[in-house]
């Protein structure tokens, strides 16, 4: 069985246990981590882990960051910061970093609030590596975690060891509460 047919069935097991409605937003996100290696396969087959939250009984919701940074750097007022930045990417200073940080935080507010029904949905998030450089994952969870109703999944190629986590397995990791779903056969923490 491949590593994200391993992840798959861990996220079904996770998927189908009863949702405790009485847990902070923290323990509302699961971490699907897989090697950084995997991130084509399992883009090629999210489809199953869709499949897998349905035969749940729960609905699916997904969000893809692969062109957050983009479609950001050329919306305005930022599409002003582009050219400098394509003319040395240090330039771009903390105050349109803190603007971007922001930003992502609200198109995962805005989707976390527009699923119904909420307490039923599993808001999935993929393409998070393309932030690396950007922003750290453990900076924008807190932003939005208290609008989190049902689950919130977020698909982190790196790494997790000692209840640290570390994408693309490159910085140090950092300690999160919330459920990690791996690609390690009969590893399941709840």
């Amino acid at each position: 069985m491949s590593r994200i047919d391993v992840l798959r069935k861990n996220y079904q097991r996770i998927c189908s246990l009863p949702w405790d409605e009485h847990v902070a937003g923290p323990q509302r996100v699961w971490m699907a981590v897989y090697d950084k290696e995997d991130e084509r396969k399992l883009r090629f087959r999210l489809g199953l882990f869709k499949e897998a939250t349905e035969q749940a009984g729960h609905q699916w919701h997904a969000i893809d960051f692969t062109d957050a940074f983009a479609d950001w750097l050329c919306s305005p007022p930022y599409s002003d910061y582009a050219e400098s930045y394509f003319e040395s990417p240090t330039r771009l200073g903390t105050a349109p970093m803190a603007a971007f940080k922001k930003s992502v935080a609200s198109q995962l507010t805005d989707a976390l609030r527009a699923v119904e029904p909420a307490e039923n949905t599993v808001v999935a998030v993929y393409g998070v590596a393309s932030l690396f450089g950007f922003l750290r994952i453990s900076e924008i969870l807190p932003l939005f975690e208290n609008n989190i109703r049902g689950r919130l999944l977020v698909f982190f190629p790196g790494v997790y060891e000692q209840d640290n986590y570390r994408l693309l397995d490159a910085r140090d990791g950092w300690n999160y509460h919330a459920v990690p779903i791996t690609s390690t056969e009969g590893e399941l923490r709840r």
